[in-house]
């Protein structure tokens, strides 16, 4: 539950940022463009109005073509708004869409997540049955039986936390006291 809230708090943040961002670049692009274009001869953008309405319309990769740069500085800064544009519109979508894969994550994690007890109970059942008949096993049924013990071994300490020696880092599962190699006093948290 605090996941979930964190993903949700850290998409508003992110959506809080990029509208921000793009707020921003509507609003210096086209105080910019309005410096550049308003004194020119033949400029169709002589309003600070018309300015931010160009710039809206640039950022949002729209180009209607009712307003546009006459000037070198005007086109130059109008590019760098289209750029902008596609990258604010492009990571605004990545950020919805990475949310609605987390959450969809959240709920096919508890839904798809294996019982180990239940999936180990079964396997030592299988297991118990072969040793019961270890007599009878074939070479291969012998070899088939040791590779599904290491790996139920393997599925039953998925589950328990490896303690490392911070000295000689050997690993451990049984959660010694004491390194094996170097008696080092392991910490047991």
């Amino acid at each position: 539950m605090s996941t979930n809230l964190y993903n949700l708090e850290n998409t508003k943040m992110s959506v809080a940022i990029l509208a921000t961002a793009a707020f921003s670049i509507i609003f210096v692009g086209g105080f910019g463009v309005f410096l550049a274009e308003h004194g020119h001869p033949g400029a169709n953008i002589t309003q600070f109005g018309d300015a931010l309405w160009w710039a809206v319309v640039t950022v949002a990769t729209v180009g209607y073509g009712d307003y546009y740069p006459v000037t070198v500085v005007g086109r130059i800064i109008a590019i760098i708004m289209m750029i902008m544009g596609v990258g604010i519109f492009a990571l605004m979508v990545a950020t919805f869409a990475k949310r609605r894969l987390q959450k969809a994550e959240s709920k096919l994690g508890s839904v798809t997540k294996p019982d180990l007890n239940l999936v180990g109970q079964e396997t030592k059942t299988a297991i118990k049955t072969k040793v019961d008949g270890i007599e009878t096993l074939t070479e291969e049924d012998f070899d088939t039986l040791i590779v599904g013990i290491k790996n139920l071994r393997l599925t039953l300490l998925e589950g328990t936390k490896v303690l490392k020696c911070s000295r000689c880092g050997i690993a451990y599962r049984d959660k010694p006291k004491y390194c094996s190699n170097c008696g080092l006093a392991l910490n047991i948290t």
